[in-house]
């Protein structure tokens, strides 16, 4: 991909980590920010009035090596709960996204879902023999959709 046409997805984007990376043909890839363990239940009701959030413990990073600029979070099989760096600003049009390959090929994964005003916490599960994600890792790629509802 040429600098001098970036992608459209880029306007509704903000806080990306490093553009030239991140920004490819096929969408934009985000990245991670914190990861939490699920300390206590939410509560979610029919009506909403019962809504409550759930209390989210983030997850402690470490060094591999002691001149390491940037720490890894060492998960073992389970679930935890994901925020990107990156924010959405008001898409024209709802976007989808999905794990990237990378993670699933490394036993993780994450819901694909189509996301409207916000980039929401999103659940990750981690196969047995666990995983090492490094900080600011690629984990999702956001992809634009078409008007028909499907991915492009």
């Amino acid at each position: 991909m040429s600098g001098e046409h970036p992608h459209p997805l880029t306007e509704y984007v903000d806080n990306l980590v490093y553009e030239p990376t991140q920004v490819h043909e096929h969408g934009i890839d985000l990245t991670v920010s914190a990861i939490y363990d699920v300390a206590e239940p939410g509560r979610l009701d029919f009506g909403g009035d019962e809504l409550e959030d759930a209390n989210l413990d983030p997850l402690p990073t470490t060094k591999r090596h002691e001149d390491d600029e940037y720490e890894w979070w060492d998960l073992e099989a389970g679930q935890y709960v994901v925020q990107h760096n990156e924010f959405l600003t008001e898409p024209d049009d709802p976007l989808f996204l999905q794990p990237r390959n990378e993670l699933l090929a490394r036993g993780g994964s994450h819901p694909s879902v189509r996301v409207f005003s916000h980039l929401p916490l999103i659940p990750l599960t981690v196969a047995n023999g666990g995983i090492r994600i490094k900080e600011n890792a690629r984990v999702s790629t956001l992809l634009e959709t078409s008007q028909n509802g499907g991915v492009e």
